[in-house]
């Protein structure tokens, strides 16, 4: 069965940082474009950044220069790096990921949600 499994959230005063990571398991033949997006109470889902496989990368306006996205391809993870925290960063961060897997078609996963929160 394959799951994608965050890890790396928490409380984070405003300025600190925080990374995330998100694992893919299970049986795994191939993974397109991998990603971030987060939830906010009473908002709706939005996406913070996405990396393809060949490595580009989309930011959400709100975070440029903030967060950086990154992969391990080999090892079907994810990572996001956030830097000067804001409070409107809280939210729950879930990671999505288009994998390939023994149904041989690429399908959407996502992950449970990790919770950051940056106290005002």
């Amino acid at each position: 069965q394959v799951q994608l499994v965050e890890s790396g959230g928490g409380l984070a005063q405003p300025g600190e940082s925080l990374r995330l990571s998100c694992a893919a398991s299970g049986t795994i033949l191939g993974a397109g474009a991998m990603g971030w997006y987060r939830q906010a109470p009473g908002k709706q889902r939005e996406l913070v950044a996405t990396i393809t496989n060949d490595r580009n990368t989309n930011y959400a306006d709100s975070v440029k220069g903030r967060f950086t996205i990154s992969r391990e391809s080999a090892k079907n993870t994810v990572y996001l790096q956030m830097t000067r925290l804001k409070p409107e960063d809280t939210a729950v961060y879930y990671c999505h990921a288009i994998l390939i897997t023994t149904s041989l078609k690429a399908d959407d996963y996502w992950g449970p949600g990790t919770q950051v929160t940056v106290p005002s």
